[in-house]
């Protein structure tokens, strides 16, 4: 049987927002742009579970594996988050299980904004703990409900998709919040092995795959960046092969120009005014 191959993952263009907007249609797999989801993150800026939604814009978690973070898994002084553990639900009761793969488990680096905004997160949390007083339940977990009770994955799910409608932004899927900060750290120049690192995906044949649609811009402005480092080298124009030419300081009179006399040349100081009263 052939395998059935992945959607290919698009990005929300003017172009196909306009097309959104006048068909309903959408793409199976599509993410925002660098300001969209910027102007997300900004909107909902003061929502409770902000940090959740900025961490997997930016660091590409699965939502079991937000909904799974536990303090003790994050050292925010080193700037760093251990992925150990996903939350699942099966008939109707929540799992701590291992990550979807082995290579999932893995070690995250996080960004200064990502850490201010985990701070800010947890100070928020503790006020909840103080309010809720006796009846709150510390479960541990980064990104709870009120009452320190874990989150359900789907309940993420729900939160995103009211967040999405509720400012007008083309529609995406909370998984593609994950695609959309690959194919982000695709467009500004991170390496695909990183990215890879990054997701815990198995393969980087599996990262390339995904994200082929987004890859020959990553590959033209390498290209770019890597004629540009040449030319400049060998001091030649780009898009010719003529080289520049060397300035050396000389250049000759016009008919403008006034050649320096026999005093001038002797006696410098002579060609000074009269100094000026101030």
């Amino acid at each position: 049987m052939p395998v059935a191959r992945r959607p290919r993952v698009v990005v929300w263009t003017a172009a196909r927002v306009v097309h959104w907007q006048r068909t309903g249609e959408r793409p199976p797999v599509a993410v925002w742009t660098a300001a969209q989801t910027a102007e997300f993150l900004h909107a909902i800026r003061e929502h409770r579970l902000y940090a959740a939604f900025h961490l997997i814009a930016l660091r590409g978690l699965r939502r079991g594996e937000a909904a799974g973070l536990r303090w003790c898994d994050v050292d925010l002084d080193q700037r760093v988050a251990v992925i150990s553990q996903q939350i699942q639900q099966h008939q109707g009761y929540l799992t701590a299980c291992p990550p979807k793969t082995a290579t999932s488990a893995r070690v995250i680096a996080l960004d200064r904004t990502t850490v201010a905004a985990l701070r800010a997160h947890r100070e928020r949390q503790q006020g909840e703990q103080r309010q809720a007083g006796v009846d709150y339940r510390d479960s541990g977990y980064v990104f709870t409900a009120p009452d320190g009770d874990p989150l359900a994955p789907v309940r993420l799910t729900r939160l995103f998709q009211g967040l999405v409608a509720e400012h007008g932004l083309p529609p995406i899927r909370l998984h593609d919040l994950r695609h959309g900060a690959a194919t982000l750290a695709l467009a500004a120049g991170v390496e695909l092995k990183v990215v890879q690192d990054m997701l815990g995906h198995s393969s980087i044949v599996l990262t390339a795959d995904t994200y082929t649609s987004v890859l020959p811009e990553v590959a033209h402005r390498a290209a770019e960046k890597t004629a540009k480092h040449v030319m400049k080298a060998g001091r030649l124009i780009p898009g010719t092969n003529r080289v520049r030419r060397r300035d050396t300081g000389r250049r000759k009179l016009r008919k403008t120009d006034t050649a320096p006399t026999r005093a001038s040349t002797t006696h410098p100081a002579r060609q000074l005014g009269r100094p000026q009263r101030c």
